[in-house]
């Protein structure tokens, strides 16, 4: 433990002091910014600036692509329209100047029960558990000129009731079925961070989630469904808009740390680089492109080299880096997502690589190697003519088991790795799409939506690891779902609830051929949810 914070001091040191003077005196002379972010889960307020995106009255340059976002920079045609969310805490100080300001964040506290206990996705600090489970965050948030503190920390307790355990773990990475068997509780910095920030840019120490991508289910680099995890960061506050375009941009570097319910597995953290970039051609409005990458590796690994704090810099083959020789596991995506204003609508896709190509031959040989996707659809439609009330309609899958290339040559399962054996995970679930390696999944959505109020359904088709099932010669294990789901804003308060029924096929992957009978498993999960904004 002593050797793991003096490892994590060192790099402090050495990322702060090597580089952040050089970027200091660069943005010295940029105005300063109210650098509150909007943090992930506050899953109301988030479809309702996408929404209003699609509707044109947001800002068309914001590619919600990388999160958290900070919604005093969000850009209105309507600015009093919406300043009520913008202003998502109560002032209790602010000087006569406008630069010091000290706000106490909204009060958020959400509950579920789980009767299918795998069932935990984009939660952050909630933990896949059969039974009662509960978050509370509060905090609030402090700037003084370019220095700026978000204290947002979050509690959560699971009940974490015992169920039939088949498997210790799902996958061969850090993913364990059960956290224990007792009662779990902790608390964390949640959505906590300290920034300097200098309009457009921001560099800080965070806590934070991130989600990277378009996809509104699943991101196959990087959501929240794990916790939030310690990270320097330097990132754009808002899009950078230059002669060809606007940027967005995010490089990070960060600890993640093991659940301590897997056996087998070291002690020793893992330091993980990453990056995203978000770009808005000029010539093509509404259209965004994208790049993620990210790398990691076990600390005791590591040494003094440029390359092992910012990876992401070297080329993508396998011939041209260091990837096995260092025990490093690296990920790459791409990403799209369009715009369509006049059509209250948007599509997106996310295409994703967890075993790189050798070299430019091997690529061109074998594009589908180790590939994952998501597609996406999303568009409102006017409802009876009524002002500001819509159906939304909602449309998303994601395929990580591996395609039929691995007959031949097999990339193994999503989030794995050979040699860093706790897998793309932190704290016990994957960093990035919550369906987990070779999770195949479908959703569709449709609802009524007037401003922050929504009522609907949601029905899904989730498979749980296509590429275990199809190595262990056992049939698959689907789920097939329908929720009911509703948000509702009364004065200071904002309600959620959902209302889950899952038909398991084949739970756990129990039988052989698909369907086989007393095989299949029914669950209810429930979830309601309160905001008080003070």
């Amino acid at each position: 433990m002593i050797r793991a914070y003096s490892e994590l001091s060192r790099l402090k040191r050495k990322i702060t002091g090597r580089y952040f003077i050089i970027l200091f005196f660069l943005i010295m002379n940029l105005e300063f910014v109210f650098a509150q972010s909007l943090p992930l889960g506050s899953v109301v307020l988030e479809d309702y600036y996408l929404r209003k995106q699609l509707n044109g009255e947001l800002d068309s340059t914001i590619s919600f692509t990388v999160r958290p976002s900070f919604p005093f920079l969000i850009e209105t045609k309507n600015r009093r329209a919406v300043d009520t969310l913008l202003d998502s805490g109560k002032q209790i100080y602010g000087s006569a100047s406008g630069k010091s300001k000290i706000l106490i964040l909204p009060f958020s506290w959400q509950q579920r029960y789980n009767g299918h206990p795998s069932y935990s996705r984009n939660d952050g600090a909630m933990i896949p558990a059969k039974g009662y489970q509960s978050l509370v965050s509060v905090g609030f948030f402090a700037k003084a000129g370019p220095i700026s503190v978000q204290i947002r920390p979050e509690y959560v307790f699971a009940g974490n009731g015992t169920f039939r355990e088949y498997r210790s773990h799902l996958g061969s990475a850090d993913l364990p079925v059960r956290f224990g068997k007792d009662p779990y509780s902790r608390l964390s910095w949640g959505q906590s961070s300290v920034r300097l920030n200098f309009d457009p840019v921001s560099i800080g120490l965070s806590n934070e989630n991130l989600w990277w991508g378009p996809g509104k289910q699943n991101s196959i680099l990087m959501s929240n469904t794990a916790p939030g995890f310690k990270h320097l960061t330097l990132n754009t506050s808002r899009p950078v808009r230059t002669p060809i375009g606007s940027i967005e941009a995010q490089i990070i570097a960060g600890r993640l740390e093991g659940s301590g319910y897997t056996d087998g597995l070291s002690d020793d953290w893992r330091y993980l680089s990453g990056l995203v970039l978000s770009y808005q051609p000029r010539w093509v409005p509404g259209l965004f492109l994208g790049l993620t990458r990210s790398f990691q590796t076990y600390s005791e690994d590591m040494d003094d080299s440029f390359g092992d704090y910012l990876p992401f810099f070297q080329a993508f083959q396998k011939i041209n880096t260091k990837e096995d020789a260092k025990r490093r596991d690296q990920l790459t995506a791409v990403f799209a997502r369009w715009l369509l204003t006049k059509s209250r609508a948007e599509v997106y896709f996310e295409y994703g690589l967890n075993d790189h190509s050798y070299n430019t031959r091997d690529f061109l040989m074998s594009p589908e190697h180790s590939r994952a996707y998501t597609l996406g659809i999303s568009k409102l439609i006017p409802y009876k003519g009524r002002k500001d009330e819509y159906i939304h309609l909602g449309i998303e899958l994601t395929h990580m088991e591996q395609s039929i290339d691995r007959i031949l040559r097999d990339a193994g399962e999503w989030y794995t790795h050979s040699q860093v054996l706790h897998g793309y995970t932190n704290r016990g679930e994957v960093l990035g799409a919550g369906i987990g390696p070779g999770g195949n999944f479908q959703s569709v959505n449709i609802s009524w939506v007037k401003g922050l109020k929504q009522i609907g359904l949601q029905f899904e088709r989730y498979e749980h690891n296509g590429d275990l099932a199809s190595a262990s010669g056992y049939g698959p294990w689907i789920d097939f779902s329908a929720a009911a789901v509703g948000n509702w804003d009364y004065k200071k308060f904002i309600f959620n609830a959902k209302l889950q029924a899952i038909e398991s096929v084949n739970y756990q992957w129990l039988s052989g051929p698909f369907g086989s009978a007393n095989k299949n498993a029914f669950h209810v999960n429930g979830e309601v949810g309160v905001m008080y904004r003070f």
